[in-house]
């Protein structure tokens, strides 16, 4: 036992000489962030609760979690997590609510909604946002064939983008005519996905429906009935005909191009650039009775972000995602979005550097004003039943986002040398009002109100509040 305890020791003595020995070879032209990377050291703090299960939904857009859990910056920080894939939305809230999940890759919608008054209530809180835009929604061939006259081109005789929701309403309109629904996806009541084609097709005047006190099925005087399927099933649905269309995150929509039964018509991005999309939440108590955890995940998270939006990780995340245990779908079909391109008609594949972003443009900061954007839709379409006065969207927001939080992870990093000091936004929280969307309308979070007022499709609010 001795001699084999002895032979071990001396083992790692030598690997730790080979360590050092590559170290020097390293050449001394070597950028200087690199450098800080290969010398830095991070900082243990002392884990609650070192063993971890999270949640996820099969989308690209999880790839923060399983990028740190394969890159091995969980085990950094002392952390062993096991990450589960799960059937649904509702499953994923329910599971954290009860404990079953210690966190879990979530839409950015139901940690608002939980505290907000919609659907089932709880105390959860976000302190990392996974990433921007990501989404897009698509329509059947037989759709797209009825849209395409409606669509202007562009000066190489393709569809010009963004494709306005105009080019959908002659269809709407016939299929009215004949006595037929016309009847298109989202993932959940919260999601980005429901907001996003709500938005975008009340921007072309077309009516999606609105939710009351008493309905919250959401089709009130709908002209599209919006229903939800999980993503994964969303291609099948389509092709089976059950939709017209639907909005849904990746790899779904390029799924279906892969497949030749439907053409994505529209990104998130083009309908509001670089939108927030995903969160990672825990419950509240969790957060309060196991803080320096807490920080440690969303340590490695934002590592894991930096890592997905460094040059030339893209392809190896992409065979990372198409592992049955992460997202599982075919490298090829990943590929489509996740390494800067998107594929629209088949054969249509155009450059879209910025179509899922992990950490540029602050991706990884849960900004007030990103949530409260929801809480906006949320009474626009009426789940959000009474009115409501402005200072209670920033009071809400605040017990959901904490970016205390991911500022306290986000110095470690910096002071041990992952990060960049630079990348530490200084903020109130709140973006500069933005005008980055399809319509061109303004939203300013620190005045929802107005915002609310200023559509003319959705509940109208008194300004005087």
């Amino acid at each position: 036992m001795k001699s084999l305890l002895f032979r071990s020791f001396g083992l790692m003595i030598i690997l730790l000489i080979a360590s050092c020995g590559e170290n020097k070879k390293k050449s001394s032209g070597e950028e200087s962030n690199d450098l800080a990377l290969s010398t830095s050291k991070t900082v243990q703090l002392e884990i609650e609760k070192p063993q971890l299960t999270f949640g996820f939904i099969k989308l690209t857009d999880m790839a923060p979690l399983a990028i740190a859990k394969e890159k091995g910056f969980f085990e950094d920080e002392g952390l062993f997590v096991s990450v589960e894939a799960q059937s649904n939305w509702k499953n994923v809230l329910d599971r954290v609510i009860d404990g079953q999940l210690d966190g879990s890759h979530m839409l950015a919608g139901q940690p608002i909604a939980a505290g907000a008054g919609f659907g089932r209530q709880a105390k959860l809180v976000t302190p990392f946002s996974m990433d921007l835009n990501g989404n897009a929604i698509t329509v059947s061939n037989d759709v797209w064939s009825k849209m395409k006259p409606n669509v202007p081109l562009n000066e190489e005789g393709k569809p010009a983008h963004p494709i306005s929701a105009e080019a959908l309403k002659p269809v709407i309109d016939e299929y009215k005519k004949t006595g037929r629904a016309f009847k298109m996806g989202m993932v959940f009541p919260v999601s980005t996905h429901n907001y996003e084609i709500r938005y975008w097709l009340a921007a072309a005047g077309i009516n999606p429906g609105m939710y009351t006190r008493d309905n919250i099925q959401g089709q009130i005087d709908a002209e599209v009935l919006l229903s939800v399927t999980p993503p994964p099933q969303m291609p099948a649905t389509l092709e089976a005909g059950t939709i017209h269309g639907y909005c849904v995150g990746e790899p779904w929509n390029q799924q279906a191009v892969f497949k030749g039964i439907g053409v994505p018509v529209v990104t998130n991005y083009e309908i509001w650039k670089n939108n927030p999309e995903k969160v990672f939440v825990m419950t509240k108590k969790f957060v309060e009775e196991n803080p320096n955890t807490a920080i440690a995940v969303t340590k490695a998270l934002i590592r894991a972000g930096k890592w997905l939006d460094e040059p030339g990780n893209r392809d190896e995340a992409v065979k990372i995602l198409s592992k049955p245990q992460y997202v599982g779908a075919d490298e090829v079909v990943l590929a489509n979005s996740m390494t800067g391109t998107f594929e629209f008609e088949k054969g249509d594949k155009r450059s879209m550097p910025d179509f899922n972003v992990f950490y540029k443009y602050n991706a990884t900061y849960p900004f007030y004003s990103d949530g409260i954007w929801f809480l906006t839709q949320m009474r626009r379409w009426g789940q959000i039943p009474d009115t409501k006065p402005a200072d209670w969207y920033d009071e809400t927001i605040k017990e959901i986002y904490r970016p205390d939080i991911w500022k306290e992870a986000a110095k470690l990093l910096a002071d041990e040398g992952h990060i960049p000091a630079s990348d530490i936004p200084e903020t109130d929280g709140y973006k500069p009002a933005t005008s980055d969307f399809i319509d061109g309308n303004t939203y300013d979070a620190k005045d929802p109100i107005s915002y609310i007022n200023s559509f003319k499709i959705g509940n109208k609010d008194d300004s005087s509040l």
